[in-house]
């Protein structure tokens, strides 16, 4: 482990001697400076993780030389030194940032404390910093397509308003990243953000989870419980997978939404909510609702604002950035250097469907980081390893057909599905098939294939 660098800043040679050797015998690397400029001007040469300043110098006293150090090097810890203390001292230097103060004359045990404490202070306060931004770029929403800018669009003018969200798509497609974007731009956002994933909770305890229960209500109730809408209050609930909610907690949803209370279950008193509700379903509620699996008074006041988050085989554009952000990602957690992609494997990740959409290229954009090792770039054999197989179209065997027309039949069929992959953009197409443009042509003449249905770029 590297040693820790510790800037000494005092006007008196005794106490930079005596400082110094005391912490170089802890095993600490030392610089030291006579004056403030002088402590400024090492802060710029060196990586320093504490300062030691003295309030009370020629010029420009520790007092003066704080917020500089603190405007300038934000993450360096500062501990202040004064042989005449005072409280008012004190406290304004720790308004100005001081982590401790310590008098003169300073002792090798008190100095050792105060040195191994704003230093452990300083690598929880960077450690924390660090998990914090890794959080907020793990569920951050990335991509430009036209459609995500739509999407950003409608976030900005929904979130500061009290309007309910219904978020729609495929599984993987990062619904509660909306929902979760939804309540960090909101006045809610230093209030909760409660999250039920209503597909993963048993029927029989959905309405324990969503409303609290109190003792003795039930078999296994031994305490008094909140649920979800209580831990939410004045903050934002997150209904995941909604449309795989039970019928009875359904209407006790609905009463919550319209009334703004609830009552827990084995309990008849009433409890007053304020909570924003964001939903979000895989699922078509439509055809549930005509079904009979979901209500329509609730699916109404559920969709104040629909946000529908497309597949990523409709936002293709966005792959080459996801993956970058991605690629942080996984290298930051495992303490890596940052991978890079080459191009031409990027361009073998944009050929996939990505069936899981986002969800998937994460996982494999995490599995290649792993398996590549101590590599520092991804290339095309690692991602055709990563990337699970294609099932090649099966041709179809008739009696006493000629060999070249049941090839031509196979022929046919992959086209025509490789045509419908790419919304029949020729270009496109030619391209995931490895052939060029002019050839796919001939091919679709030859084998019946109405060319003119198909797209192309304007050139």
């Amino acid at each position: 482990m590297p040693r820790s660098t510790i800037l000494v800043i005092d006007d008196e040679p005794n106490i930079l001697k005596t400082v110094k050797l005391g912490l170089e015998v802890e095993g600490y690397a030392v610089e030291t400076a006579g004056s403030g400029a002088a402590g400024l001007a090492k802060l710029d040469q060196h990586d320093v993780d504490l300062v030691l300043l003295d309030v009370m110098m020629p010029g420009e006293g520790g007092l003066d030389v704080l917020p500089k150090i603190r405007a300038a090097h934000a993450d360096v810890m500062v501990v202040m030194m004064s042989g005449n203390a005072t409280v008012e001292t004190a406290v304004q230097a720790t308004k100005l940032g001081a982590h401790d103060f310590i008098e003169k004359p300073v002792t090798g045990e008190k100095l050792e404390l105060t040195v191994k404490n704003a230093l452990e202070f300083g690598r929880l306060t960077r450690e924390n910093a660090r998990l914090r931004a890794r959080a907020q770029a793990e569920q951050s929403i990335v991509g430009r397509s036209a459609v995500m800018k739509a999407i950003y669009d409608k976030i900005a003018k929904t979130a500061p308003t009290s309007g309910r969200v219904l978020v729609t798509g495929e599984n993987g497609t990062g619904k509660e990243l909306v929902a979760r974007a939804l309540h960090d731009q909101s006045k809610r956002a230093k209030c909760p953000f409660i999250k039920v994933n209503c597909a993963a909770i048993p029927s029989e305890l959905i309405e324990s989870e969503l409303f609290g229960h109190e003792k003795g209500s039930f078999t296994g109730a031994t305490k008094d419980r909140r649920g979800k809408f209580e831990q939410a209050d004045g903050g934002t609930l997150f209904l995941d997978e909604i449309g795989d909610m039970n019928p009875s907690a359904q209407a006790k949803v609905l009463r919550a939404l319209q009334e703004g209370e609830l009552e827990r279950v084995g309990s008849t008193e009433t409890i007053k909510v304020d909570v924003r509700v964001i939903a979000a379903t895989n699922k078509d509620l439509a055809a549930e609702i005509a079904a009979g699996r979901f209500r329509e008074d609730l699916f109404y006041r559920l969709n104040v604002v629909p946000i529908e988050m497309p597949p990523l085989r409709a936002r293709k554009d966005d792959i080459p950035a996801l993956i970058e952000h991605f690629l942080a990602i996984a290298c930051a957690r495992d303490d890596r250097r940052v991978k890079r992609m080459a191009p031409s494997a990027v361009t073998l990740m944009m050929q996939h469907d990505w069936p899981g959409n986002v969800r998937e290229l994460k996982n494999v954009v995490e599995r290649m980081v792993i398996l590549t090792g101590d590599s520092d770039q991804i290339g095309d054999a690692d991602v055709r390893d990563a990337l699970p197989r294609v099932q090649p179209v099966k041709g179809h065997y008739e009696a006493g057909t000629p060999f070249k027309d049941l090839v031509a039949a196979a022929e046919r069929e992959i086209i025509l599905a490789a045509l419908d992959a790419h919304e029949h953009h020729v270009s496109n197409t030619a391209k995931d098939l490895q052939l060029e443009r002019s050839h796919l042509y001939k091919k679709m003449r030859a084998l019946g294939i109405d060319h003119r249905a198909a797209t192309e770029d304007p050139e």
